[in-house]
């Protein structure tokens, strides 16, 4: 058997594979996110630990944990977790969504040498503007500083004891050369960095190393386990749903939205603000473009209208046309195609005669116009696609995925019920780092419970709709 866990920013999910590619079980346990400051977002690395304590103790209460052969890994990416020369923690973790480093993420990326290696703009989420952030605000800190690890490579740490990452968790740091699967001298070096600061580079499939024997005996698991690499969030999502060559993709309706395409070649077009990162097996890439407050917008509505999101929703009835009330789902800024931290969300055209469900729908109408806006970036690079696998929470509203297929004129593919994602992309990493199996036959699609097309009578005014809500940005960005 194989363990699969993914470090959100929300909690650690547990998930047990069997050796024949089904679930066994699943468990979560829930971390907490501080905000000390406007624009801060960091979590205490201890709660990591505590909450991959939780999850795996409720999987060892109903499943025997005897058979485990390995553990695969999956996280939220571009966190910064600095450590000093005994692998002690030096301070919070900032996370991938803390955009105080704008100013240090705008310096960097003025320079050319950045897009071009790295292919990518650097965004203030990346982990190379915060620890500059941390070297020009907390210099005693960044003096000590022996170490730089991604969340879920903390995780490997204290699990093995090694320093290693992953190719496609270290794409967003914006210190890799992409093209060339390798940390980039160059790029550590303009943003005060060395390579010895650095983790080892694997490919998602590589050993980390065997788990440690005290951790082993603490946690119920056999000492000859072996903990995987695994990937970044995204990277290991598109292993759970089986996206890994040109022509997969996915949508994912999340706390942000995931537009993502996988790519047989390195195909970087920065320009575009599309992320372009390694994929979590070997060989391959993968591009997406990201929206930063995708279910979080419907979320922020809920709470101050006192209402579940699901009851939001479900009070819509069947899809209509576009009305004139606008939502900008700027709530926490946006990266693809603006690379903006500093915009804020906002409703145009708002009347006297607005009620709670016209609110409802201008939202998650906002939400698809912004991941059409990645839609159209991703296809600037070259990427195409015909149709998505629609995952995440946002999924289980049929209204908002009927308006997302006619939004994008996509088929959006609903799949079966059960357990996918990043857990089980990193557990099936570890099934093909521990037993050698090709990743092609483990990592399936999932079956299909239903195919959503576009509302082919509601297209042309959903196109007139996005057209009207992408001239919006530079009107909103001259209103700061």
């Amino acid at each position: 058997m194989f363990i699969g866990l993914d470090l959100g920013t929300s909690g650690v999910r547990a998930l047990l594979l069997r050796a024949d590619g089904t679930v066994a079980d699943s468990a979560d346990a829930a971390t907490p996110v501080a905000h000390p400051h406007p624009g801060w977002s960091e979590q205490d690395p201890a709660d990591w630990i505590a909450a991959t304590r939780t999850a795996l103790s409720e999987l060892a209460a109903r499943q025997s944990l005897a058979g485990v052969q390995g553990i695969g890994l999956s996280g939220q990416m571009h966190g910064a977790t600095l450590l000093d020369e005994t692998g002690k923690v030096l301070r919070p973790c900032l996370l991938w969504n803390d955009t105080r480093s704008h100013q240090q993420a705008a310096r960097l990326d003025a320079d050319p040498d950045f897009r071009a290696i790295s292919g990518n703009i650097v965004f203030p989420g990346f982990t190379a503007p915060k620890v500059l952030w941390v070297a020009e605000n907390e210099p005693d800190t960044f003096a000590r500083t022996a170490k730089v690890l991604l969340p879920k490579d903390y995780l490997a740490y204290w699990l093995t004891g090694r320093y290693t990452s992953d190719m496609s968790d270290s794409a967003g740091t914006a210190w890799m050369d992409v093209g060339r699967r390798a940390w980039s001298d160059a790029l550590l070096a303009k943003s005060g960095m060395r390579r010895d600061q650095m983790p080892a580079l694997l490919e998602g499939t590589g050993i980390t190393g065997a788990l440690r024997p005290e951790i082993a005996r603490d946690l119920g698991l056999p000492d000859t386990v072996q903990v995987v690499a695994g990937g970044g969030d995204n990277a290991a999502s598109a292993c759970g749903v089986g996206a890994l060559t040109e022509g997969d993709g996915f949508v994912s309706l999340g706390t942000s939205g995931v537009l993502l395409a996988a790519r047989d070649g390195f195909n970087p077009a920065p320009e575009s603000a599309v992320h372009t990162f390694c994929h979590a097996i070997p060989g391959t890439w993968y591009q997406m473009g990201v929206i930063l407050a995708a279910t979080d917008s419907l979320n922020w509505l809920a709470k101050v209208t006192g209402t579940k999101p699901a009851d939001l929703t479900r009070a819509l009835g069947r899809l209509q046309a576009p009305g004139n009330l606008r939502f900008l789902p700027y709530l926490s800024g946006e990266r693809t195609p603006h690379n903006d931290s500093t915009i804020r969300g906002a409703f145009l055209n708002l009347d006297i005669a607005s009620e709670q469900a016209d609110l409802t729908r201008a939202v998650i109408e906002g939400v698809s116009f912004a991941l059409k806006d990645s839609l159209i970036a991703l296809k600037s690079t070259g990427a195409k696609l015909d149709k998505l696998l629609a995952i995440g929470g946002g999924t289980r509203s049929r209204y908002w995925v009927e308006l997302l297929a006619t939004t994008l004129n996509l088929p959006i593919d609903l799949p079966e019920r059960g357990d996918f994602g990043a857990a089980l992309g990193a557990a099936r990493l570890a099934l093909c780092g521990v037993t050698g199996a090709a990743p092609s036959d483990v990592m399936t699609k999932p079956p299909v419970a239903e195919t959503i097309d576009p509302r082919s009578d509601l297209t042309d005014s959903f196109a007139e709709a996005h057209a009207a809500f992408a001239a919006s940005y530079p009107t909103l960005k001259a209103l700061q």
